[in-house]
């Protein structure tokens, strides 16, 4: 009878304390769900302002025009005086608005840059004759279009550019007075320019770039002079090319974020 008793007693304290056991476990934690992934996509829109440099080379053929008919019989007769390339670096600004569509950015441009490309050639023709030119400065207003892969930019451009142009008549190596300046002419050329470029948006407002352009100038009539008295006349023709590294700063909208 006692064994019967404490096996009922056993059984009742293990149900009775059977619901406090469970009580007492830790309610399982919320856990939130996590987040969807978020992708930036870098805003070309926007006002810039940048520096840029590199390096520039200039295609100029000379011809002697003979305004009189002396040397060739017949007025407005072309003399080939040779060709030859002037080199050399380049510094300048830019500042322009680009504006975004989905991929599609566009954009217009204007560019000021100081250069030092200088070349000179012995003219085939002209006995005792070295041509030289020389860029000191030139301009461009272009218009862009480009497609962006969020924070890269690819873009072609095109429109009007001006170039500052100084031509010298050197007597030639060799003869008496050689290095001697005889004839020069200032002339202000303008033309058009196609170019194309990419660059790399490395923060919120800085990007980077690399970019090529090229100048078609085609020919145009320059008279010489020495001490205010006419020389010659020479047909230059005369296209640009150039590489150049460009930094930008851009303060229209930072990057944004999209789902």
């Amino acid at each position: 009878m006692k064994k019967l008793f404490a096996a009922a007693a056993g059984t009742l304290a293990l149900a009775l304390a059977a619901p406090a056991s469970a009580a007492d476990l830790a309610a399982r934690p919320y856990t939130k769900a996590p987040a969807p992934m978020v992708a930036a996509i870098y805003d070309w829109s926007g006002f810039y302002i940048g520096i840029n440099g590199g390096w520039g080379t200039s295609r100029n053929c000379w011809d002697f025009v003979d305004t009189t008919g002396v040397v060739t019989g017949v007025v407005g007769t072309l003399v080939d005086d040779g060709c030859h390339d002037s080199s050399g670096g380049t510094v300048g600004g830019q500042v322009g608005y680009r504006w975004q569509s989905a991929n599609w950015v566009f954009g217009v441009e204007g560019q000021g840059n100081w250069a030092d490309f200088s070349g000179n050639n012995i003219s085939p023709t002209a006995l005792g004759q070295q041509n030289r030119t020389r860029i000191d400065a030139f301009g461009l207003i272009t218009g862009q279009i480009g497609y962006a892969w969020n924070n890269v930019l690819f873009y072609v451009k095109g429109g009007a550019a001006v170039v500052d142009d100084k031509y010298d008549l050197i007597v030639a190596p060799g003869f008496v007075g050689a290095g001697t300046v005889f004839g020069s002419a200032r002339d202000t050329r303008w033309g058009g320019t196609v170019g194309a470029g990419v660059e790399f948006g490395f923060a919120p407002n800085w990007s980077v770039g690399v970019e090529y352009n090229h100048i078609f100038l085609g020919d145009r009539n320059v008279d010489f002079n020495f001490a205010g008295a006419f020389v010659q006349t020479e047909r230059v023709r005369q296209d640009v090319d150039m590489a150049l590294v460009r930094v930008n700063y851009r303060w229209g909208g930072p990057a944004i974020a999209r789902y």
